[in-house]
């Protein structure tokens, strides 16, 4: 007999964080229902070639969840996000697909509600929840303008912070957004929690490759967008995101995070290539030459900069 088809297929990457990606899971299993009307929900773990023993714990993981369906998913090597995320879909058979970060807590609201939402809005190709910080603040990253050359200008020179009520200036997160409570559009999301139906990734494509890590949500986003699909940012239910616990840039996870030192040198290489993979990709034939190589002058600075702080 076969396995009952999925409503909602969960895929998660792992890269060294055993116990964080544990806590991610179990809080899908404490949470996870035990009967599903209209199909069941199924995990995907993808561990990118893990060092630190999480491959023997999730083999055991598996042995004893209550997660109905729980695939565990070896690559031999590191493939980076996008790869990863794609090679989990090859086990996947949701009607619905939900790319979840390793470093999330979930609650038992958040699955159905944000099923019901696409189902109640067929225009939309993704939607994010609302997620949160330790913080207690919002993800800025889960709410985003796409990074345009006047927009990413505004982000970085401080003038978002400045005048983050206006559309003109306050775009690169949408801070201008009048009711952040109410569900609405938005142009990007993040890969923390990105939600579809599957037929959205079957229609566009899935993840780019090119991208290793970073900017491949925006990409897909702006692909979404570029197909006439629309991306919802949906505040009534939400999840918790440690944010930056595998990558080790971010101040918010300084504490917790395991990533060292060339790991974190890589992650800063990776996010600036990722800018101008993104640039060349979907503005190079929208912006005179001279104004993409002052971006990417600009881009190598910041690169710089940014590295120079782990030497």
């Amino acid at each position: 007999m076969s396995e009952e088809k999925s409503l909602l297929s969960v895929i998660i990457l792992n890269l060294n964080t055993k116990e964080i990606t544990q806590q991610a899971i179990e809080s899908i299993e404490k949470s996870y229902p035990k009967e599903v009307k209209d199909g069941t929900y199924e995990v995907i773990l993808v561990d990118n070639a893990s060092t630190d023993g999480s491959q023997e714990v999730f083999k055991k993981f598996q042995k004893t969840t209550t997660i109905k369906k729980f695939h565990l998913v070896l690559n031999p090597e590191n493939t980076g996000f996008s790869a990863g995320n794609n090679k989990g879909l090859e086990y996947s058979d949701g009607d619905y697909i939900l790319f979840l970060n390793s470093d999330t807590i979930v609650n038992d609201k958040v699955f159905p509600y944000m099923i019901n939402f696409l189902k109640e809005h067929p225009d939309a190709g993704a939607a994010t929840c609302k997620v949160v910080l330790r913080s207690g603040k919002i993800d800025d990253a889960s709410h985003r303008g796409f990074p345009t050359p006047w927009n990413s200008f505004c982000h970085f020179s401080g003038l978002s912070r400045i005048f983050p009520k206006t559309k003109l200036f306050g775009s690169y997160s949408m801070t201008y957004v009048k009711d952040m409570e109410k569900d609405h559009e938005i142009d990007a999301l993040a890969g923390a929690f990105m939600i579809m139906p599957r037929t959205t990734g079957e229609k566009v494509g899935w993840w780019d490759t090119e991208f290793f890590v970073y900017g491949e949500d925006l990409d897909f986003c702006y692909r979404i967008k570029q197909a006439g699909m629309k991306v919802y940012y949906v505040p009534e239910v939400e999840i918790l995101h440690l944010k930056g616990t595998t990558l080790g840039i971010r101040k918010e996870s300084k504490d917790i995070s395991t990533a060292d030192k060339e790991r974190k040198i890589k992650s800063q290489i990776a996010r600036f290539n990722a800018m101008k993979i993104f640039y060349k990709k979907h503005y190079t034939d929208k912006y005179p030459k001279f104004l993409t190589r002052l971006v990417f002058l600009q881009i190598e600075i910041m690169r710089w900069i940014n590295i120079r702080k782990y030497k």
